[in-house]
């Protein structure tokens, strides 16, 4: 079966309806970040197009064809300079998929596989930036390709607890990390006083960037980015 890109670019020379598939993509993006991912339904979007409801079929099957090309969409947005070296290429990549999520939080929402392995333009041609900028190391490319793969899993991962705990703050009604800690006071004092995590005690009492995240996020990138090139010499 053809995929959706396939599909679309096949189309791509025949004459422009007035429904499109960009269309539905900036409809559901915009659902979804008013009001996250179960509320976009096949209907809900002929509604907010006002078109009628089978119109949107002409261009999608249904609504994991609507998730793909969300993913497409948003994942424009990210911004990696041509002809830069691989560090900056790699950091501008993570910093701006990390500012992708935490504006689009309903990423964080998808199935494993389509948060990850998702394969559309927009993302393979960061894929590609990134490859290629590694290949100028002169490295094979499964080397290569391992370490865009952590690079990538270390911003899934980071950014993902930012939304967790986000959403965390958002369902206690939280709204500063002083409130957060305080509401989580009585589990964590009764774990520190057993006296068996004396390493966590220390960044309890002295930690000073508990609430940076963004500080956190590129000081975490920043290591993974020196261990990559210290394994690279």
């Amino acid at each position: 079966m053809a995929s959706l890109w396939e599909r679309l670019e096949e189309t791509a020379t025949a004459a422009r309806p007035a429904l499109s598939a960009q269309r539905i993509a900036a409809a559901a993006v915009a659902i979804a970040d008013a009001e996250g991912l179960d509320a976009i339904t096949m209907r809900r979007l002929a509604t907010e197009l006002d078109v009628a409801p089978m119109s949107a079929y002409r261009h999608v099957s249904g609504k994991d064809d609507v998730l793909e090309l969300m993913v497409d969409l948003v994942y424009g947005e990210v911004d990696v300079p041509d002809g830069a070296g691989w560090q900056e290429t790699l950091r501008a990549l993570a910093m701006g998929i990390r500012a992708l999520v935490l504006r689009h939080p309903w990423l964080t929402r998808l199935s494993a596989s389509q948060m990850v392995y998702e394969l559309t333009p927009n993302r393979m041609d960061l894929t590609e930036r990134a490859l290629a900028a590694l290949h100028s190391l002169d490295l094979d490319v499964d080397t290569a390709m391992s370490v865009f793969r952590t690079v990538a899993a270390y911003v899934h991962g980071a950014t993902g607890a930012e939304i967790g705990l986000r959403q965390l703050m958002d369902d206690r009604g939280w709204t500063t990390g002083a409130e957060s800690r305080a509401g989580l006071s009585a589990q964590m004092t009764w774990l520190l006083n057993t006296g068996r995590y004396p390493a966590f005690q220390r960044y309890v009492h002295e930690g000073a960037r508990k609430d940076d995240l963004q500080w956190q996020f590129e000081t975490g990138l920043e290591h993974v980015l020196d261990g990559i090139a210290a394994r690279l010499g």
